[in-house]
Order: structure tokens, then sequence, then C-alpha cells
């Protein structure tokens, strides 16, 4: 969903650090009519494209100043026509006052920034492209093991969010717990994220919300992460027999978002040391990513083994 100005400043505001000059009742306005991409909703100076939000560097705050009075004011029209949603002035520049009480009088949202006009270009089209990426909404729990975004999904009561704890008592890192935010950021990419009003806690059956990061620290949580595994807990039962335990399929994928994720199914039950369990899923799928099999090498072990005897 397109954020409004306001919402985009404030999301930016360690990196760009924007300062109002003019037209800031006007912030709460979308940055777009309508969803496109991120390349057409900012860009530099140009009339072709009124609609979307102009950056002003320095070729193009020369090119302004130029200009003759009548065509600057004219300049600042058009731009109000065309529904432009702001005027965004890069490199530290200084707003020339016309440009400053046409803004005011069209009541268009003029800002200035320090940053480099191509690099504040870079920075909106990632936040927006981000924005505009497709969502899914998951219950379950999102953390950070081994450096790998783990998502862990299956049934309530399964133990998930006491899973989650135990991880992170061992070191790993709480980034979502019941409401987990996938978005896909790039066309085989999947980022995951927690809501803003759930960031930080930990629901624990018999404990209530637990917010790890006063528990455990700042390095205990993380806003957000690739996701690169899926653990899916399911109940045992000696009456399911479609179980594999030595699946011979190499890689077993999800799909989320209409990307294949890769996965793995644990069966909970009394006894098993389900934090450990995850911890060498975790590292065996390092390991498959560098291309280690070890499932096809004790295959090959075993086959080198059978025709050994045989001779």
């Amino acid at each position: 969903m397109l954020p409004t100005l306001q919402e985009l400043v404030q999301d930016n505001n360690e990196k760009i650090k924007f300062q109002w000059i003019a037209g800031q009742s006007s912030s709460n306005r979308l940055i777009s009519d309508e969803d496109t991409s991120a390349a057409n909703i900012v860009g530099h100076l140009n009339l072709i494209h009124p609609s979307r939000i102009q950056i002003f560097g320095l070729e193009e705050m020369d090119y302004y100043i130029r200009l003759e009075k009548s065509r600057q004011i004219n300049y600042i029209k058009e731009l109000y026509n065309g529904k432009s949603p702001a005027i965004l002035i890069a490199n530290n520049l200084q707003a020339p006052q016309i440009l400053i009480n046409n803004c005011s009088q069209y009541n268009i949202p003029l800002l200035s920034t320090h940053i480099d006009a191509a690099k504040l270009i870079d920075i909106l089209r990632v936040y927006i492209s981000k924005k505009l990426a497709p969502i899914e909404t998951i219950h379950g729990v999102f953390l950070d093991v081994f450096g790998i975004g783990v998502l862990i999904t299956g049934k309530s009561g399964l133990g998930k969010s006491e899973l989650a704890l135990e991880l992170i008592s061992r070191g790993h890192v709480l980034i979502a717990d019941d409401v987990v935010e996938l978005f896909q950021v790039a066309p085989s990419i999947v980022e995951g994220k927690c809501p803003a009003l759930l960031q930080n806690l930990l629901e624990v059956r018999g404990l209530g919300l637990l917010d790890i990061r006063t528990i455990f620290g700042e390095i205990a949580v993380r806003h957000k992460m690739r996701l690169k595994l899926v653990v899916n807990l399911t109940k045992q039962s000696s009456n399911d027999t479609s179980f594999e335990r030595l699946p011979l399929q190499k890689v077993v994928t999800q799909n989320i978002l209409g990307i294949p994720i890769r996965s793995v199914t644990i069966q909970v039950a009394a006894g098993r040391n389900l934090a450990v369990i995850v911890e060498a899923a975790v590292r065996n799928t390092i390991l498959q990513m560098r291309g280690i099999d070890t499932l096809g090498d004790f295959i090959e072990r075993q086959t080198i083994a059978i025709l050994s005897n045989n001779t």
C-alpha cells in the first residue's frame, strides 16, 4: 500500500533527515493516486511526468533559477495541476524565495535534505518498491537462527512460542510472533517483519506477553529479515504413515507469495528437544545452500558398499 508523504518522511528520517519548507498542511496526501512502479513515483524534475515526486538536484535547481519569473511561476502551477505530491530539494541547496512562495500558494509540500539527488532517488525508490510489494500475513513465529530467517508454523497448541522462547534463550533473535507480515521485495526474495503493534513481544501460555527486548536486551530482537526456511510443526501420530523419515527429494519447498522457500517438517512429541532439532535443520539448510548433500552422499556410500559386497 502506498504511504502518505508524512509516512515517507517519518519512515526515512534516519537516512534522509528532511526539513519542511512549505506545504506541510498537505503532508497527509498519498504519494500517488494509483499503485505503479517506484520509478514512476519519484524522479528528477520533469514536466512530462508532473504527477510524481519532483527532485531538485544541482542541475534542476540551476535550470529553474535561470528561467524567467513568469516561467518559474508557470512551472509550479503545472506541477500543481499535475498533482505532484511534493518537491524535494537535494544537496542541501537553498530554495529560491519564489519557489517557496508558489509552493505555499498552491499548497505543494516542499522539503529539503543534504543528500545527493541521485542517492535520494535510489533510497526513495527502494522504500516505495517495498511498500508496493505483494504482502501475505501468516500465523507463526519468525526468528533469526544462525543468520537465517526461519518461519515456524503449525496449529495452535503445538508450542511454537515456547520453542521460540527456548531458541531466544540460546542466543537467537526474535523478529515476529503470532502475526508475520511477508513481502516480496524482489523476484525471488521474501522478507518478513513484525507489525508495529506487536514488535518485541512474545506470547507464552501461562506467562502472557513477554517483552523480549527488555528481558534479553537489544540484540535479542530485530525488525525484519529475509525468509529462507519454513519449519512446519506437526503433532506426532502413530497412525500417520505419510511422514517420510528420509525424504528422497533433495530440497523440499513451500510456496509463499509464489516463491519457493525451503521447508522442513518436524513432528512434535514428548521428550523431543525441538530447539536443538531446529538448529540442526538450519545448519543443514546452510550446508545445502553451499551444495553439500548429506543424504546424497549417504546413498552414494551405501551403493558403493552394496557393490563391494556383491563382488
